[in-house]
């Protein structure tokens, strides 16, 4: 018998393969009842549109109408599924994330890490967020097989690496560790709260409450010393912002 309080899934994957054993994990959580499949994006909101379901595990990469285009559809909805991206490719996390997707899972999927993502999905049932907040409250990242949450409260530093950022975390509860994410600085500072987060160099971001004083080190050259003992170069084009975040 099916528990009532499961969540309506319906599965979409082009893959008939991969949409078997997503079928096949479904079956061993208690928490999903699956009321319908779909083989592409077309299909998708057709079947949504018939089985109106709590929860979509939405490929990513299918031909024509991919998974971001039929939850970009889903966003001008009033009322609609919540949705745990499942793909092979871990580069489309940022677009998942605005989204407002409830988790990003990669394949191979494995029933403990479905599990996990499907536990967040029922934890935010009965209120679908109205949308994405204004500014970006979590990130995620590729670290091993999967995607990590990171809290933007955690992150301490963003600096520049080429054509990725790499996050520095300080959770209060874990070692100091970082992370690379396919983003461009620039592309982060519109996203992130300027009250939160300040950027004093054209490589760097800081978070505002990790800074504990300015350092003036001669020749109109300041730097930003942060809690940890480490300091930040302010770039001249950021001084003045720095100045003003001082009250100076």
């Amino acid at each position: 018998m099916v528990d009532p309080a499961a969540l309506r899934t319906l599965v979409v994957d082009d893959e008939p393969l991969a949409l078997e054993r997503m079928l096949h994990i479904c079956r061993s959580l208690a928490s999903l009842d699956v009321v319908g499949t779909a083989h592409d994006g077309a299909a998708a909101l057709r079947a949504i549109d018939e089985h109106v379901p709590d929860l979509i595990l939405l490929d990513m990469t299918m031909p024509e109408l991919d998974g971001l285009a039929v939850a970009r559809a889903l966003s001008a909805r009033s009322v609609a599924p919540a949705i745990i991206f499942v793909t092979a490719h871990d580069g489309f996390a940022v677009e998942a994330f605005d989204l407002d997707a409830v988790d990003y899972v990669l394949k191979p999927v494995t029933p403990e890490r479905l599990e996990r993502a499907v536990s967040r999905a029922v934890s935010r049932r009965g209120s679908r967020a109205a949308g994405k907040g204004e500014w970006l409250t979590e990130f995620w990242v590729p670290h091993r097989s999967e995607l990590l949450r990171i809290a933007a409260a955690d992150v301490s530093r963003i600096d520049a690496e080429r054509d990725y950022v790499r996050l520095h975390v300080t959770a209060p509860d874990g070692p100091p560790r970082s992370y690379l994410m396919l983003q461009t600085v620039s592309g982060l500072e519109a996203r992130l709260d300027p009250e939160k987060f300040i950027r004093l160099h054209r490589s760097t971001i800081l978070r505002r409450d990790r800074i504990t004083g300015l350092r003036h080190d001669g020749l109109g050259v300041w730097s930003a010393e942060l809690g940890d003992g480490s300091a930040v170069r302010i770039g001249r084009t950021y001084l003045a912002k720095a100045k003003a975040m001082a009250g100076r």
